[in-house]
């Protein structure tokens, strides 16, 4: 199976990558994000591994990778991520 990013899932991924390499350096920036992509992965494949997480985005599944929650949707097709938010940001994220 395989997983697609939302339009709104690419940008967060953009931002938290943008805001590792200000806060933390190129080298750490990177590091996180072939983990994250590496967890994208793990979704695709693994789609109904981690639980569902109603309470926050209606029929989306949740995996949380250092301080972010990735939530997605499975279909037949792939695993759709919708949105990569980090803990602090979550209530103004899904507003």
């Amino acid at each position: 199976m395989t997983y697609k990013l939302t339009n709104k899932a690419a940008a967060d991924y953009a931002r938290l990558y943008q805001y590792g390499i200000e806060n933390f350096g190129y080298e750490q920036a990177e590091c996180y994000a072939e983990g994250m992509e590496q967890r994208f992965e793990a979704i695709g494949n693994s789609p109904f591994m981690y639980p569902l997480a109603d309470q926050y985005l209606e029929g989306c599944r949740r995996s949380v990778y250092g301080v972010h929650s990735i939530y997605y949707r499975q279909s037949q097709a792939c695993a759709e991520i919708v949105r990569i938010i980090s803990r602090e940001d979550i209530e103004e994220a899904l507003k």
